[in-house]
C-alpha cells in the first residue's frame, strides 16, 4: 500500500474531575492528526480540534454526599468560615458544580483560594484553572502558572502535568522545552497517563530530551497498557510505519484495535479516532497484522464512512466497484465516491469523472465527466489534467479547444503524466494548437521516452534517425529503436530490423534484421511481413524456404501491401513456394498494378501477349 500522510497537529483537551482531594483538574495533549487512504490512495488530511476548555465533571464521592446529607449545608459554611481547609476546598467542589447549592464560580472560587492558601494541593490546582480560563475571575495567565507551580511543587500530577504543558508551548510563561520534560516526567512518575503518553512523544522526538526511542516507546506502552487512547493510536501508528521502531504489523494491529473501543470516551480526539478505524479498514484489507477479510475492512470502512469520513467513502466505493467484501455494484460505488467527492476527495472527484466517460454506474454523460475532471484537476490531479486536455481536444463533454488541450497537457507534463508529456510532444511535432516546433516536440517526447513510454522512445529514435529537432545520430536512434521494440513496439521493432538490414547505425546483420522483422511482421506490419518474405526468398539471415517465402508475401498481399503482390504473383507465376497458377498470379499482378505498380503492369502485359484471356 501507499504511504499513509501524516501531518502533526497539536491538541489541548481539559478534562475537570471532582473528588474530595481534586476538583476541576486539567490535562492537556499534543497529538498528530493523520489521515490515511488505502493502496489507490492518498486522502487530503483534516484537523479537529478540541477547545482546551471542554470539559467533563464528576459528583462529589460518595462519602461527601452522604456526609452532606446528615448534617445541615449551613455547619459546612460556618467550619470552612473557621478555617478548616478540607471543607473549604469541598464548598468550592459544591459551588463549582452546581451541587447542593446553586452553581457559583465566583463562591468557588472564594472557597478554593481560601483553600489553597492553606497549602491544599487540590484547590491550589483548581486556582490555577480557574484564572487560566477566566472562571469566576478575570482570566490571568501569570497567576495561573503561580497557582499551577504552588501545588505541583506539592507533588500534584495534574498540576505537574498541565505546567509542563505550559511550559511546553510558552502559555503564560517562556517557552522552555526541557522545563516541560522535567515536569511531564514528574507526573508520569506518578501514573499520570496524559503525561505518560506526552513524555514518550518527546522521547521520539527529542523534544527536551535527547531522542530516545526505547525510552519513547516505554512510556507511550505504559500509557497504553492503562487504556490512554492518544497512546494507543501512537504506537500503532509507529508499528505500522516503521517509525522509531522495527515496523510490526501485528503490535500496530493490536493497538489501533484498542484505539478503536475508544468509540464512547469523550477524552478520543475526532482526527486520531477516525484514523484508527481507516487503518483498520487498510489493514484488514491487505491482510496487514491481520488475517486478509475484506467483509472486516468493508466493516471498519463503513462504520467510518456513515460518519462522514471522505476517506472511508472513497475505500467503500473502491471496495463496491471491485466487488472486495461486498457484491461488486457500480451504483453504490458511484453513490460512495459522489459523498467522498462532494468534500472534495480528489481521487474520488476522478473516479466520478471516470464512471460519467464510461457509463458505467451512472447513465454516460461527458458533461458531468468533464465537470469531475475538471474538480479533480484544479487540486492538481494530473490523470485527471490529462483527460481534461484530452476532452479539450476531441471536443469531448466540452467545446473543442485546442489551446485548453494544451494547457492541461502541459499542466500533467509538468507533473510527469507520460502520456500528457507524450501528447504535449505529438502537439509541438504537427503544429497542433501551437506552433509547430521539432525541438520542442524532441524535448517533450524523450522527457516520456525516459519514463518508458513506448511510442515516445519510437519517436526519439525517428528524430535521431532522420535529424529532426536534434542533429542526426544513428547509433542514437537505434539505442531508443531498441528500448521501444524491446517493449513491443511494432514500428520500432521494423526500423530495428531496417537498421541491421541496411548497417545504418550499427554493423550489417541479417539475422538480426531477420529478427526484428519477424518480430513486427507478427504483429502485423505488412512491410515486415514483406520483407521477411524476401528474406525467406533469398535466404538471407535465414536458410532459403520459398513456402515461408510465399506464406509472409500472402499476409503482407493481403494487407495491400503492393510489392508483396507482385512478388505473390512471381511464385504463383512460377510455382515457387505454391503450385503453379497463371491465373492466380495473374489475380495477384492486376490488384499490384491498380496500386500503380509498375512491374505488376508490365507483367501483365507480357502475360497478354502469351494468353489471350490475360488481355481484358
Amino acid at each position: 500500500m501507499q504511504d499513509i500522510s501524516v501531518n502533526s497537529v497539536l491538541f489541548f483537551l481539559a478534562i475537570i474531575f471532582f473528588s474530595v482531594s481534586s476538583v476541576y483538574g486539567g490535562v492537556a495533549d499534543v497529538l498528530r492528526n493523520q489521515d490515511t487512504k488505502n493502496a489507490q490512495q492518498q486522502e487530503i488530511t483534516t484537523t479537529k480540534e478540541v477547545n482546551k476548555n471542554d470539559s467533563t465533571e464528576q459528583t462529589p464521592s460518595g462519602d461527601v454526599k452522604k456526609s452532606l446529607e446528615n448534617h445541615p449545608l449551613d455547619e459546612y459554611i460556618q467550619k470552612a468560615e473557621q478555617g478548616d481547609a478540607l471543607v473549604q476546598e469541598v464548598l468550592g467542589d459544591f459551588y463549582k458544580r452546581g451541587y447542593m447549592v446553586p452553581q457559583n464560580d465566583q463562591e468557588a472560587f472564594k472557597w478554593y483560594k481560601k483553600a489553597a492558601e492553606q497549602d491544599r494541593a487540590a484547590a491550589q490546582f483548581n486556582i490555577g484553572v480557574m484564572y487560566d480560563n477566566g472562571e469566576g475571575v478575570e482570566q490571568n495567565y501569570q497567576e495561573a502558572i503561580k497557582w499551577f507551580s504552588k501545588a505541583a511543587e506539592q507533588g500534584s500530577a495534574d498540576a505537574q502535568s498541565m505546567l509542563g504543558f505550559k511550559y511546553r508551548f510558552g502559555e503564560g510563561v517562556e517557552q522552555n522545552s526541557q522545563e516541560a520534560f522535567k515536569l511531564y516526567k514528574k507526573a508520569a512518575e506518578q501514573g499520570d497517563l496524559f503525561a505518560q503518553s506526552t513524555l514518550g512523544e518527546m522521547y521520539f522526538i527529542g523534544e527536551g530530551v535527547e531522542q530516545n526511542n526505547q525510552e519513547g516507546l516505554k512510556w507511550y506502552t505504559e500509557a497504553a497498557k492503562q487504556g490512554n487512547f492518544f497512546a494507543q493510536y501512537e504506537l500503532g501508528y509507529k508499528y505500522y510505519n516503521g517509525e522509531g521502531v522495527a515496523q510490526n504489523y501485528q503490535d500496530a494491529f493490536k493497538w489501533f484495535r484498542k484505539a478503536a473501543e475508544h468509540d464512547n470516551d469523550i477524552i478520543v480526539a475526532t482526527a486520531q479516532y477516525n484514523n484508527a478505524l481507516l487503518y483498520l479498514g487498510v489493514m484488514y484489507s491487505n491482510g496487514e497484522g491481520v488475517t486478509q477479510n475484506s467483509q472486516e475492512a468493508f466493516k471498519w470502512y463503513k462504520k467510518l464512512a456513515e460518519q462522514g469520513n471522505a476517506g472511508a467513502q472513497f475505500n467503500i466505493g473502491l471496495m463496491y466497484r471491485k466487488g472486495e467484501g461486498v457484491a461488486q455494484n457500480d451504483q453504490e460505488a458511484f453513490k460512495w465516491y459522489k459523498k467522498a467527492a462532494e468534500q472534495g476527495d480528489v481521487d474520488a472527484q476522478f473516479n466520478i469523472g471516470l464512471m460519467y466517460s464510461k457509463g458505467e454506474g451512472v447513465e454516460q454523460n461527458y458533461q458531468e465527466a468533464f465537470k469531475w475532471f475538471k474538480k479533480a484537476a484544479e487540486q492538481g490531479n494530473a490523470t485527471a489534467q490529462f483527460n481534461l486536455g484530452f476532452m479539450y481536444s476531441n471536443g469531448e463533454g466540452v467545446e473543442q479547444n485546442k489551446h485548453e488541450a494544451f494547457k492541461w497537457y502541459k499542466k500533467a507534463a509538468e507533473q510527469g503524466n507520460s502520456a500528457a508529456q507524450f501528447n504535449i510532444g505529438l502537439m509541438f511535432d504537427n503544429g497542433n494548437g501551437v506552433e509547430q516546433n521539432y525541438q520542442e516536440a524532441f524535448k517533450w517526447f524523450k522527457k516520456a521516452a525516459k519514463q518508458g513510454n513506448a511510442t515516445a522512445q519510437f519517436n526519439i529514435g525517428f528524430m535521431y534517425s532522420n535529424g529532426e529537432g536534434v542533429e542526426q545520430n544513428k547509433h542514437e536512434a537505434l539505442k531508443w529503436y531498441k528500448k521501444a521494440a524491446e517493449q513491443g513496439h511494432v514500428g520500432a521493432q521494423f526500423g530495428l530490423g531496417q537498421m541491421y538490414d541496411n548497417g545504418k547505425g550499427v554493423e550489417q546483420n541479417y539475422q538480426e534484421a531477420f529478427k526484428w522483422y519477424k518480430k513486427a511482421a507478427e504483429q502485423g506490419n505488412a512491410t515486415a511481413q514483406f520483407n521477411l518474405g524476401l528474406m525467406y526468398s533469398n535466404g538471407e539471415g535465414v536458410e532459403q524456404n520459398k513456402h515461408e517465402a510465399f506464406k509472409w508475401y500472402k499476409k503482407a498481399a493481403e494487407q495491400g501491401n503492393a510489392t508483396a503482390q507482385l512478388n505473390l504473383g512471381y511464385s504463383y507465376s512460377k510455382g515457387e513456394g505454391v503450385e503453379q497458377n497463371k491465373i492466380m498470379a495473374y489475380e495477384w499482378w492486376l490488384k499490384a498494378a491498380r496500386q500503380g505498380n509498375e512491374n505488376a503492369q508490365k507483367n501483365l502485359d507480357m502475360l497478354c501477349t502469351h494468353s489471350s484471356w490475360a488481355c481484358k
